[in-house]
């Protein structure tokens, strides 16, 4: 593969904080992927809409008025909603990918492969983790049964120390009073 004489590297953190959680899938925002490609939001959907065949809804979709509303109060800064006149698209895993065939420029290509490479990362995180919780929840259902098992005991154990004593009868042979 040929390199450019520029290479593109962003820390993993910087790109993570691109990507969100809507509709429950990981997204990225045309605007924040046409700044990463080094081209305008207005070319980057120009080329999707010219090419709207390879984005289908699991690919891309366009934000609705109240989750727009609802990413802006989140997370857009003031500066951010006086330029977001228009919804802008979200772009899943399949769709980011799609994208470097749509815009095929070696800076995309490049910054496509890394957010390939955080996207996969991301994905064996969540695996491990999801891993761990189920751990975690296994070892949690334990506990509360033997929790409720040792109220059990302590229960019988209170009722058994509780209890009124009886007057015994004496043992062994009764003398006759004369």
């Amino acid at each position: 593969m040929k390199k450019d004489a520029f290479e593109i590297v962003l820390s993993e953190e910087t790109v993570q904080q691109k990507i969100f959680w809507i509709r429950g899938q990981k997204v990225m925002l045309d605007k924040d992927l046409a700044a990463l490609y080094g081209v305008t939001t207005r070319r980057l959907k120009e080329q999707v809409r010219r090419n709207i065949s390879r984005f289908p809804e699991d690919f891309m979709f366009e934000l609705t008025k109240e989750e727009m509303e609802i990413w802006m109060s989140q997370f857009a800064t003031s500066k951010e909603r006086k330029s977001l006149r228009k919804a802008p698209f979200a772009f899943t895993e399949h769709g980011v990918l799609m994208l470097s065939s749509v815009l095929n420029s070696d800076r995309a290509i490049q910054m496509n492969i890394q957010i390939m490479r955080i996207f996969a990362k991301m994905r064996e995180i969540f695996t491990t983790n999801k891993d761990i919780l189920l751990k975690l929840e296994q070892l949690d259902r334990k506990v509360m049964k033997n929790d409720e098992d040792i109220r059990l005991i302590f229960k019988y154990l209170k009722v058994l120390l509780h209890q009124p004593e009886k007057p015994r009868k004496p043992i062994g042979y009764k003398i006759a009073k004369t």
